[in-house]
């Protein structure tokens, strides 16, 4: 377009000049050799523009000639050039497709087509043909060329990456991805690599360095970048709780500036408060991350926040939480769970089966029986909501990658990942999905549960005083009548002496695991029986 441009301004100002002369017509006299020449002034100029014109169309026919030779060199080359990246076009595609023998026969084209020094991709496709024949260390020497090449030296860094992580060399693998993230900050493998190797050596600050470098670089986007120095923060105080709590608190803190619902930052940080006896803003701390996120290491640290109090205190508190999150399973648990201990057993019932029928899950039913076996003792009541546990969904719990913890680490023992541990549930329930809803399984369960059973009633109630234990915390067996009946006589009211035949029965005839309620009925004879102190 410029060129056009350019040719319409030269045509437009050749033809004004001829017109300006074709205006102002004159003569042009030329003397040469004792000979008048005489002309027009516009034939002359004309002749003039002529003579340029031949000049250069000389002067253009001469080049060409000269330079014919290496014109002709220049187009063969440039034929061989274009076959040459045509072979190494469908080798490409042939090393990607997993065609070895097809990529082998291109890349030999190709090498006797174009020269590897100018174009490196031979020595990648000559890399991956290796690869898909099962020739790593052929294919480590064309990566470690790769690597010595300014050109190719990122992509040399990572094939050697890979087949050191093949192999297991993690130490190999460590190195590479660190020369690569020097090199190249912007390479978000090289980078992410970097950054988990020096978070499982323990190096945080290093990592959080290269992560700031890694934000400036937009490798990662902002709330990915805030959400790893978080996890990298907490991690750091996690490691000077014990040492330097102060140190422990500012990061806890800085981690949940990043992240205002980061759970384990908030449990660190109210550690470090408490150990500094500030119990007040370690709660503030506290309720702040239970209004975002309710979980339950969050209520536990929140309850037990004063080791001096009694548990009625430790139910206020509860209370308290249940009211900022009204109607949450984990506020109804830590409330129930807290009620139990304080023996108010009727209020831990209630938040239990409350959260039971939000969520049918086995922490929920483990809790009713608690309450079970403290309020009344009754085991078979228990082993009812045993059954009910075991069928349930299992509680979250911290997972990554299939690992279950018992509490949050800031990398995966499994793969080395940062910030992989999730609070869900390990897994569903073995059965397969629940069909119904989690207050019909609550209500049914409650209608199936067997009522409180009587171990004794006030006739069966031994009268004679038992025998005290000369060792202390030792059980002893006693003889002692098992029904009391009215007697006429002294004779008739004494115990009747047990024959030396007759086998004592220690219980009542039932299970080991349940021994049931004596019938009278069935034995109307009194009989002794061994009873366990």
């Amino acid at each position: 377009m410029i060129r056009l441009l350019i040719f319409a301004i030269l045509v437009l100002a050749l033809g004004y000049g001829f017109s300006w002369l074709a205006d102002r017509p004159g003569d042009l006299s030329l003397v040469w050799e004792g000979q008048l020449y005489q002309t027009k002034l516009i034939v002359a100029a004309a002749i003039l523009i002529a003579i340029v014109a031949a000049a250069m169309i000389v002067w253009w026919f001469v080049r060409l000639i000269w330079t014919s030779p290496y014109s002709v060199t220049r187009y063969f080359r440039a034929r061989k050039r274009d076959r040459g990246y045509q072979a190494l076009s469908t080798g490409l595609i042939a090393a990607g497709a997993g065609n070895s023998l097809l990529a082998r026969k291109m890349a030999a084209r190709t090498r006797g087509l174009i020269r590897a020094d100018q174009e490196p991709l031979i020595n990648l496709l000559e890399a991956q043909a290796a690869l898909i024949e099962g020739k790593h260390d052929e294919a480590r020497q064309k990566f470690e060329q790769m690597a010595n090449d300014p050109e190719t030296r990122e992509l040399g860094l990572r094939g050697l990456y890979l087949e050191a992580k093949r192999l297991g060399a993690h130490e190999a693998a460590r190195q590479y991805a660190e020369k690569a993230a020097d090199q190249a900050p912007y390479l978000p493998w090289a980078a992410q690599a970097t950054l988990e190797y020096r978070s499982q050596a323990g190096r945080w600050i290093d990592a959080i360095k290269l992560l700031d470098q890694q934000k400036v670089a937009h490798v990662v986007d902002k709330a990915t970048a805030n959400r790893q120095r978080a996890v990298l923060l907490t991690a750091r105080a996690d490691e000077k709780l014990e040492s330097d709590p102060t140190g422990a608190r500012d990061d806890a803190l800085a981690a949940l500036k990043l992240v205002d619902d980061f759970v384990p930052a908030a449990l660190i940080a109210a550690k470090a408060l408490f150990r500094e006896d500030k119990v007040r803003k370690a709660a503030s701390t506290l309720e702040q991350v239970w209004k975002a996120q309710p979980h339950p290491e969050i209520g536990r640290a929140y309850v037990r926040a004063r080791s001096g109090d009694s548990v009625l205190d430790r139910l206020k508190r509860a209370e308290r939480l249940e009211a900022i999150r009204p109607n949450n399973v984990e506020a109804l648990l830590l409330t129930a769970k807290a009620a139990m201990d304080a023996g108010d057993f009727g209020k831990a019932r209630a938040k239990a089966e409350a959260a039971a029928r939000i969520d049918a899950r086995e922490g929920a039913f483990l809790l009713l029986a608690d309450i079970e076996e403290a309020e009344t003792g009754d085991q078979g009541r228990v082993r009812h909501w045993m059954a009910q546990a075991l069928r349930a969904p299992r509680d979250p719990a911290w997972v990554a990658d299939g690992f279950v913890s018992e509490k949050w680490l800031p990398l995966s023992p499994i793969t080395g990942r940062l910030d992989a541990f999730e609070w869900k549930a390990p897994f569903g329930q073995i059965d397969g999905p629940v069909e119904e809803g989690s207050t019909v399984l609550v209500d049914a369960a409650l209608k199936s549960l067997p009522p409180v059973r009587e171990t004794a009633t006030a006739a069966e109630k031994p009268s004679s005083p038992k025998v005290a234990s000369p060792v202390a915390d030792t059980y002893v067996m006693e003889l002692e009548p098992a029904v009391a009946k009215p007697t006429s006589s002294a004779s008739e009211a004494a115990p009747k002496p047990v024959p030396q035949d007759a086998e004592p029965r220690p219980f009542f005839g039932g299970a080991p695991d349940d021994p049931g309620v004596k019938d009278h009925k069935l034995e109307p004879e009194p009989k002794t029986r061994l009873k366990l102190f």
